[in-house]
């Protein structure tokens, strides 16, 4: 596989590391005899170590053979989260550290997440790109609070902190970008 025909969420192998791609941003040559550079982010699915590189557009890339599969959490704890297949019921376990960006978003019974299993080994999981939670705690609501551009910090059941407008109260359901970490919208 080349290098200009990476995608979000393709894992890739490289020097043996298994990488799951989240971002890549396309940088144009300058001049004309520049080859296009294809800046790749992502993270180490083993160590949970973030990975950044540019390849060429030409450049010979080996992507890993990923199942994707449909999952739902079990639960958390010591020895990290389990999550269990929606259609055999297969049962699936990763450490917190293989999963620190997107935990703070996971509660008990969720559904929604994709395991990326290769060799019946799970290699890591992807989560909606909107998810809706419940604020749990924040400064009280204002009075003359309008939907003008204020914003308060609010805390969601699992201690993710976003900012809000200064309308919303402890109780509301809200719809959250995973990607971004930022209020969309009342669910």
């Amino acid at each position: 596989m080349k290098a200009n025909e990476i995608k979000k969420g393709q894992i890739l192998s490289l020097d043996g590391k298994n990488i799951l791609v989240r971002k890549i941003f396309v940088q144009s040559p300058s001049s004309r005899s520049g080859s296009t550079l294809y800046k790749v982010s992502g993270h180490n699915i083993n160590s949970g170590q973030k990975f950044e590189h540019s390849f060429k557009g030409d450049e010979n890339i080996t992507p890993v053979d990923v199942a994707r599969r449909t999952v739902q959490l079990l639960y958390h704890d010591g020895d990290g989260y389990t999550f269990m297949d929606t259609e055999n019921y297969e049962q699936f376990t990763l450490n917190d550290s293989a999963i620190k960006d997107e935990s703070v978003f996971l509660t008990d019974g969720m559904a929604g997440i994709t395991a990326l299993i290769s060799e019946s080994a799970l290699l890591g999981i992807e989560i909606p790109n909107t998810i809706i939670m419940e604020i749990t705690d924040c400064a009280p609501s204002m009075k003359a609070a309008s939907s003008s551009a204020r914003t308060k910090p609010a805390t969601m059941p699992t201690g993710l902190v976003i900012q809000v407008p200064e309308y919303l109260t402890p109780g509301e359901k809200i719809k959250i970008n995973t990607e971004t970490r930022e209020f969309i919208s009342r669910a």
